[in-house]
């Protein structure tokens, strides 16, 4: 089956590696129009260009600190105008951070909330009234599995992508009726930027492919993803093609969460 967003424009936040730009590709070549947001200019002029070659649309990008609200308002503002409108929107900024309970500050929470759930919050309560209007859009909440089985110092993520699951399901009670679907996507491990990171902070001096092998174990599948195998769910979600499908936490992750 092919998926197609001939017509659809599409913001994506955290757009500039990993899965983010991942979607970005993967939505442009299916013929949308995509602007993309993250903090780092360089970086994300990186990320336009390499969209832009295999786009036959239009691609833009917006440098973001999305945790800030004014700076939300402000690229709401900025994509809507440069697309016209805004039919899909993907809330993937965030990183992971996790550690002992008793060791999180208030000030950690407070960051990791605004970042991951307010920033949310606030891109779909500016897209919905265009959405509803047009009777159609779609949002998708990029989590991961711990929003469903929340481990041993898990928090603030773990938390934090919980809110985010049940912001899903109560936007997806008011925007169905008026063709506005939310999913979320419960992202397992993938090989991306952050994964190198924690490569280079591993002790074991293994090389990295002999890391992402090691991972990989972890997973009933046997392996790590490719981000371009969930941009291929993102895709779909965002089409037509999942014209019935709302208020749905995906898992994306080769079977590692232990919860359906």
């Amino acid at each position: 089956m092919e998926i197609r967003l001939d017509g659809r424009r599409a913001l994506i936040t955290g757009a500039s590696r990993g899965l983010g730009l991942a979607m970005a590709r993967r939505f442009a070549a299916s013929g949308a129009d995509v602007a993309i947001a993250a903090r780092r200019p360089d970086v994300l002029e990186a990320a336009r260009a390499e969209i832009a070659r295999v786009s036959n649309g239009r691609v833009f990008a917006y440098p973001c600190d999305v945790a800030d609200a004014a700076q939300v308002g402000g690229l709401f503002e900025a994509a809507e105008r440069d697309l016209g409108q805004i039919d899909i929107l993907v809330n993937n900024a965030g990183t992971s951070k996790r550690g002992p309970f008793e060791t999180i500050t208030d000030q950690v929470w407070m960051d990791d909330f605004n970042l991951k759930l307010f920033a949310a919050i606030r891109l779909c309560r500016l897209a919905f009234p265009g959405m509803k209007a047009r009777r159609w859009g779609r949002i998708l909440n990029i989590l991961n599995s711990g929003a469903k089985a929340p481990p041993a110092e898990g928090a603030p993520t773990a938390v934090t992508r919980a809110a985010g699951m049940a912001l899903t399901k109560v936007l997806a009670g008011e925007g169905a009726a008026h063709n506005v679907l939310v999913n979320a996507l419960l992202t397992g491990i993938f090989v991306t930027e952050q994964w190198q990171r924690r490569w280079q902070r591993d002790p074991k001096g293994l090389s990295f492919e002999d890391f992402v092998t090691a991972q990989g174990k972890t997973v009933p599948i046997g392996r790590m993803g490719d981000p371009e195998e969930y941009a291929n769910i993102a895709c779909f979600l965002a089409s037509d093609a999942a014209s019935y499908i709302t208020g749905t936490a995906v898992n994306v992750d080769g079977g590692r969460c232990p919860v359906v």
